[in-house]
Parts: C-alpha cells; structure tokens; sequence
C-alpha cells in the first residue's frame, strides 16, 4: 500500500510539475499572413471567425500552451509583400509556426522563406498542384484544382453529360483545373467542345455565353475563382437561357463559397459543384464548429467556408503533433509528425501524406438549393479518399 501511495504521490507531482511547466511556457506564436484587404476581404475576417472557433473549443491552448495569433495582410496576388511579411513575423516576432494565404503566388513565397528558416507553414489555399514539393517545412491543408474538379469530370460522363464547354480563368490554379477536369471527363467517354479562356476577374461573359449556346453542348463547366466573376457568370447564363435550352451549368465549387451565395441571388439554383466542404454538411463534428464559428464572428451573416475550415484544420494539426512532442516545437520532429497524421474534420476525415505532405480528403458532389429562405450548397455524393492530384487512394 505505502508503494502504491508513493507511485500515486510521484505521478501527481509529475503532473503537477507538467502543468506549472505548460503554464509558464511563453505563449504559442502563430504568424497568419492572409488578404483582409484587397479582392477578397472577406476571407480573413471568415478565417479569423474559423480560427477563434478552434480556441475557444480549446480554451485558447494549443500543445498546452497558450495561443497569439499574429495577423498580416498581404493585400491580394501580392508574393513580394506576402514574403516580405513572412519574414518579419519570423525574425522580428519569432514565430513557432505560419499560416497562410489566400493565393497560390503568396503560399509560393510563405513557403520559401519557411524553407530558408525551418519554419513550419500550413496552407490554407493554393490551388495548384505542384506548390510544396520542394518546400520540405510546409503542408498544405486547403484543396487544389484537380482534387477538387477530377470528381466533377468523372460524375458528368456518368450522368447523362456527353458533350462539354469550358469557360476557365486565365490564370495558374484555374488552368490546372481545367487540365485535370477534361482529362477527367474525356477518359470516361466524354467530349470537350470548346473552351474560353477569360481574363482573370472578368464580369463580362455575354461573349462568351454566347459561343457556348453557338456550340449546343450538354453543359457548360465554369472554373473562374471566386468573388465578382463567378457571380456575373451565373447571371449572364441565366438570362442567356442556357438552362431554357437544355443546357446545364456544372463548377468547381470554389465559386459558390457559403459566404458568397447570399449576394447571388437565385442565379445558381440547381448548378451541380464538386467541392471538400459545405457548411450544410451532415456531421455533429460539423455543426459544433459552426455553432463555435458564430460565437466567434461578429457578422451573423458570415458562414464558414472551405478556406475557413482548412484554417481551422492548420490549427488542430499544430496541436495535434505538440501534443505528440509534449509541448516541442522543433521544426523537423513537427514535420515528421504531420507525415501521416490522420484526423475528423467539420470537412470530413482527412490525411496528410505521409510522402507529398498534402492533403488527401473527401470531395462531395454538391446542388445549389433553397432552404428556407437561403441558398446552400447541399451534398449529395461523396467521393471519399481523393488525393491531392485528383486520384483516389
């Protein structure tokens, strides 16, 4: 009994000794470089929202240490400035780990100075493929061009959709997903009839819209990025009559993000997407997160969108591998930690390859459908396991 006594006293006291030690750790710095200002405002803010969600599901500790969270805006397709602050989150703040971008080009640059510094960096977007291979400290918890649209080609050719347009963004990430989508679609037996290439950002697509009718195919695939674009394109389509002529709209789902289709109107009803998250999806790990997302914003009109939750994501797996380490934060043991780790997210489940260091997820097949008195992205398929470069395990 007395040894028994003395082993519960030890492991009390090692306990305790643990908690004074995590107490008086100095607090966990985590450098976000994000857009709070520029074409995409609103993804830092809805970032933001997805990050205080994670805290305060946590209690504001990460690896058992408290959490400041340093925030730079790099403005837009800015990788100079998105580099220029990455360094200066990590020599003049010292910085355990960073977070960030909004576009490929800034993630490109975060990721060379987390090279050159051993600085551990988690993605939240950058959409094209190949973005990390040669940046060892680097994951990337977003989605790319292909995952996202590889899934979109394969259920066209199987549901009825022989003959496909294609109106794509001009610029990296899009024509990547353009590549992968029709590789997709043309190997299941499908037919690309013609494609536009638009200038990126553009609202001006009756042109367009209209040599797609010209061409009468069975559907038109959009890939134009987010914000002001895709929703001039939905609308062009809709009083073109694209639908009236039995033409279907099919998009990568990064243009109907939760946070955008309230300013779309009814233009999107019944578009077909393929996306690795809506905010309506069916799971409690999911409707805690939103429920902690909405303390967290101050805007009830804000809803999480796939950006926010690889945000959100990048934080558990910080946690997640300090907690492994007991606290450490040494670059390489966080990295070899990563390799591999598997967890639930309001996503779904997700992996980070243990050999790319990117993501392999779930992708849905989505509708646009009303519900009360809103539009939301509704699933209706899941494709589970698709890996980075749009294959499935």
């Amino acid at each position: 009994m007395k040894r028994i006594l003395a082993v519960a006293l030890a492991s009390a006291c090692a306990a305790l000794a643990a908690g004074a030690a995590a107490a008086d750790a100095p607090p966990l710095k985590i450098g976000v470089v994000f857009s709070y200002t520029g074409t995409a405002p609103d993804n830092g803010l809805v970032l933001d929202s997805a990050m205080k969600a994670y805290l305060l599901q946590h209690k504001g500790m990460i690896g058992g240490r408290k959490v400041v969270i340093l925030r730079r805006d790099d403005t837009g397709v800015a990788p100079d400035t998105a580099k220029r602050l990455a360094q200066e989150l990590i020599v003049q703040d010292n910085v355990d780990f960073l977070v960030g971008s909004t576009f490929t080009p800034n993630a490109v640059a975060i990721a060379t100075v987390s090279t050159q510094a051993k600085k551990p960096f988690c993605i939240v977007n950058a959409a094209s493929t190949n973005v990390i291979g040669n940046a060892p400290y680097t994951i990337r918890l977003g989605v790319t061009s292909a995952q996202m649209v590889v899934p979109l080609g394969k259920w066209a050719a199987k549901n009825g959709i022989k003959a496909v347009y294609t109106v794509v963004a001009d610029y990296g990430p899009a024509i990547d997903g353009a590549n992968a989508f029709d590789q997709a679609f043309t190997s299941a037996g499908g037919k690309i009839v013609g494609e536009e290439r638009v200038p990126s950002g553009t609202t001006e697509f009756g042109p367009y819209i209209q040599r797609v009718k010209d061409a009468k195919p069975d559907a038109v695939f959009v890939l134009v990025g987010a914000g002001a674009a895709p929703i001039a394109f939905f609308k062009t389509a809709r009083d073109a009559g694209l639908s009236r002529a039995g033409m279907r709209v099919i998009a990568a789902g990064d243009a109907l993000q939760e946070d955008a289709l309230p300013s779309m109107g009814d233009e999107p009803a019944g578009v077909v997407s393929s996306l690795n998250y809506s905010a309506v999806h069916d799971s409690k790990f999911n409707r805690d997160f939103i429920a902690a997302f909405h303390a967290s914003d101050n805007d009830p009109k804000h809803l999480p969108n796939f950006q926010a939750v690889a945000g959100y994501d990048c934080l558990a797996a910080i946690d997640k591998a300090m907690t492994s380490l007991k606290g450490s934060t040494d670059p390489d043991a966080i990295v070899a930690a990563w390799r591999g780790m598997k967890f639930e997210s309001p996503r779904g489940p997700i992996e980070i390859d243990a050999h790319t260091r990117d993501i392999t997820q779930n992708i849905y097949m989505r509708r646009t459908e009303k519900r009360g008195p809103i539009y939301v992205d509704a699933e209706f398929a899941t494709i589970p396991g698709v890996r980075f470069d749009g294959a499935g395990l």
